[in-house]
């Protein structure tokens, strides 16, 4: 059962090293049979540009690093001690270039530019260009995000809904298409449903998580007309935020999936996860109407994963408490509760001679109380093993430029139940 192409919501996703998926802000294109995954490339440890990253995958599920796209620069917009976020990444239809756009700043956040590059391959490392140009003059602005229409024509996204047509080599901006379409929003994502566009948008609550809204235009001039949510009031969308929309091809089906970031922060690198669902889309009305844990991407359909479910009680706060679990299998999934109570916890898995295998680093933080899936192993030979889960006093919070204080309030680890897989 496990070996098919399955999405895991929520959890860290691992890749052909068994090292942590380290993508956020992304994007996803499709070149030829694969998938190509582009993001910020995370550090645990300080919040300043260290590359964007590339995955590719045949099956949105097994994952391969092929490393960092765009490295630090030694001096300029990427330079040290800068910021690099949001990257986004096409194909120019025209010369087959492709192109890199993102957000660029120092580390006040007080010097925003949306920065370009651009590479001859897909998994190349691109070569910084310097700022990209609007009537010959940098655009400073700073969350941002990228559409293809249909015909090929490229956009440039960004916060409080501006919409910048780009040149036919995509390299420079034309034309201003529309401005101010969401003051106050952010993370802006768009995609295209038969006449209709959509347009995301989340909140401003830094790191936290909130309820996103769309606008919707049958024209990318305008007028956009504000439809309010697109998932259930009160779930912070699923506790995430919104990056990108690609389509997904299925059954003789394209269908717009949703691609949202659930932060970690400060564990960025290796605590924050995606969640990646399909969206419904009647007429002028667009709805991801329920979480799916977990779901195929042959399908796109809902999946509930077989295997030999057992209790694990466990909630502590106390730093250096654990509960041991051993089993016989290929695979384990830990279900758990997310609050706004929880702190950070260690998963560490030995085999039959003690040796250490795998390790990730755990949220079990969420303002909305959630019990759901926490953990999925990477696939294991089969055999028996030990999963070690321990707390590690430790929990996310942070501030934002006003010194308003977001994040857990304690360190607490809530554990309910797994699942063996063979």
């Amino acid at each position: 059962m496990m070996n098919k192409a399955y999405i895991f919501n929520g959890v860290p996703w691992f890749d052909q090293n068994g090292e942590t998926v380290n993508a956020h802000g992304a994007c996803m294109l499709k070149e030829g049979d694969k998938y190509y995954l582009f993001g910020e490339y995370k550090t645990n440890d300080v919040n300043k540009f260290v590359g964007f990253s590339c995955y590719s995958s045949y099956n949105l599920s097994d994952w391969h690093f092929e490393g960092l796209a765009l490295p630090p620069q030694e001096q300029g917009l990427l330079g040290p001690d800068r910021i690099g976020e949001r990257v986004k990444v096409f194909k120019n239809h025209k010369t087959g270039t492709f192109v890199m756009l993102m957000h660029t700043d120092n580390l006040k956040y007080a010097d925003p530019c949306i920065g370009l590059a651009t590479c001859d391959t897909i998994d190349g490392t691109f070569k910084f260009q310097g700022p990209l140009l609007f009537e010959g003059q940098p655009i400073r602005m700073w969350d941002m995000g990228t559409f293809v229409d249909e015909d090929g024509t490229a956009y440039l996204l960004l916060h409080e809904g501006d919409i910048y047509r780009l040149s036919d080599n995509g390299l420079t901006a034309v034309e201003k298409v529309a401005e101010n379409i969401a003051p106050g929003g952010e993370s802006p994502a768009m995609f295209r449903h038969g006449d209709n566009y959509f347009m995301m948008f989340s909140n401003k609550t830094s790191w936290e998580r909130n309820d996103n809204y769309y606008f919707v235009s049958n024209n990318l001039h305008g007028p956009w007309k504000e439809q309010g949510l697109f998932c259930p009031k009160g779930s912070l969308t699923y506790n995430s935020q919104c990056s990108f929309v690609f389509s997904l091809e299925a059954d003789g089906e394209t269908v717009p999936i949703y691609m949202g970031d659930r932060w970690s922060f400060p564990r960025q690198a290796s605590s924050a996860t995606q969640v990646w669902l399909p969206i419904t889309v009647r007429e002028d009305i667009c709805s991801i109407p329920e979480y799916w844990p977990v779901w195929a991407s042959e399908s796109i359909s809902l999946v509930f994963p077989e295997g030999i479910d057992e209790p694990l009680p466990f909630r502590s706060n106390g730093r250096g408490d654990s509960v041991s679990y051993t089993f016989e299998g290929s695979q384990i999934m830990v279900y758990g509760i997310s609050d706004c109570h929880g702190g950070y916890a260690e998963f560490s898995i030995y085999d039959d001679t003690g040796e250490l295998i795998h390790h990730a680093i755990i949220d079990f933080y969420s303002l909305v109380p959630d019990s759901n899936m926490n953990y999925v192993s990477p696939k294991l030979s089969y055999g028996s093993y030990t999963l070690k889960v321990g707390v590690m006093g430790e929990n996310g919070v942070w501030y934002k430029k006003d010194g308003t204080q977001f994040g857990s309030d304690d360190y607490f680890v809530t554990l309910e139940s797994v699942k063996v897989c063979t």
